[in-house]
């Protein structure tokens, strides 16, 4: 009998633990309550690698880090390593909308947000008209520029430029 309550009080032990490191998990990658429905786990455990969501329409693939099925509908959340901009880049705000637009082309529901997690903060990105506008240009403009001979480079973070792999070869490369 003491070997089975033994067993029991480890069992027990064993699932708050659990309980309190999903919790902790949840708080970090800023997941909100829900039931997780998608995982981009980038190879990083035992499951099988997430099958990208795909529109026909937008011809747009993409992998969100997570999508969770919660009471306002279905949320994805996009996750970066690096702290967190005063302003999200639009960049990031795009690829959120993104997500939101492959989600509803794959299910026929309109996320009415996306969440943006940095390392020390969390935006919550209303999946507005203006932003699909936005991301709906901004897929034109890249598709027409993939057609052109010769596209100007951006130099609006000039940073990145200066990182950049092919800034030997670049004649618009801002001069260190």
């Amino acid at each position: 009998m003491f070997g089975f309550a033994a067993f029991a009080l480890i069992l027990l032990v064993a699932g708050c633990f659990m309980l309190v490191r999903s919790a902790t998990l949840r708080r970090q990658t800023g997941l909100p309550e829900g039931r997780l429905v998608y995982a981009d786990t980038h190879g990083q455990d035992w499951r099988a690698t997430t099958k990208p969501l795909y529109s026909a329409r937008y011809n747009l693939t993409g992998k969100p880090d997570f999508v969770v099925e919660t009471p306002a509908g279905l949320i994805p959340v996009e996750v970066k390593s690096g702290q967190a901009p005063r302003v999200p880049y639009l960049g990031h705000l795009l690829q959120l909308a993104a997500y939101c637009l492959l989600i509803e082309e794959t299910t026929g529901q309109v996320p009415p947000h996306g969440l943006l997690k940095y390392a020390d903060a969390l935006y919550e990105v209303d999946f507005s008209d203006e932003l699909r506008r936005e991301l709906l240009d901004t897929m034109t403009g890249l598709r027409q520029a993939r057609a052109a001979r010769n596209v100007a480079r951006s130099h609006d973070q000039p940073a990145k430029c200066l990182a950049c792999g092919f800034r030997k070869d670049c004649n618009e490369a801002l001069s260190s």
